[in-house]
């Protein structure tokens, strides 16, 4: 049903596509408060963060931005700004609502250095892509042969702790969480 993987000419011949929706920034407790009331009523919300990159060994950072995604909407937690609050921590512990997202094991260990919390209700769509017989498991490339569309990657290793976050990490951001949420779509629509 699905390439067991794709090659970089085959994905270049695909057609770019980002979140079209709307872009949050979440920068205080206060918008995140408004943020989870908005998300905790959705079913399924693609997750994501990203973290300054490190070039150096041994030199680590904080998960920086923390992105939930519905189809219509994205909220990007400015996590050292907004902190990790106990409305996003319930958000994040909630069973009931659905949060798929790629490799995210390392995400949320790195979340939990900030807060600790129990995760549930995560998903991770590189198990799912196993199962189906697809052994290309970056989100770029789940994308591909999943949606049949790219994504950037372009921002990938830029600054996320910046004071402002330019208007292409923005949308970087917002699409990463997005595009995880439309895999996880499409997989459970043609498992029907």
């Amino acid at each position: 049903m699905f390439a067991e993987k794709i090659s970089g000419e085959e994905l270049l011949d695909l057609p770019l596509k980002q979140f079209e929706g709307d872009i949050v920034m979440v920068e205080t407790p206060k918008m995140a408060k408004i943020a989870v009331k908005y998300l905790q009523d959705f079913e399924v919300i693609g997750f994501d963060t990203e973290t300054r990159p490190s070039f150096r060994k041994g030199d680590n950072h904080r998960v920086a931005l923390l992105q939930l995604a519905t189809n219509d909407k994205a909220f990007l937690i400015r996590v050292q700004k907004a902190g990790l609050t106990q409305e996003v921590r319930d958000l994040l512990i909630n069973p009931n609502i659905l949060k798929p997202g790629v490799a995210i094991r390392d995400d949320l260990k790195a979340l939990q250095k900030i807060q600790n919390f129990r995760p549930g209700g995560f998903i991770e769509l590189q198990e799912r892509a196993r199962l189906i017989g697809i052994n290309d498991f970056s989100l770029k490339k789940l994308c591909a042969i999943i949606l049949g569309f790219r994504i950037s990657k372009s921002q990938q290793l830029s600054n996320w702790e910046s004071d402002q976050l330019t208007d292409q990490q923005l949308l970087y951001a917002a699409t990463d969480a997005w595009a995880s949420l439309k895999i996880y779509e499409k997989l459970e629509q043609d498992s029907h």
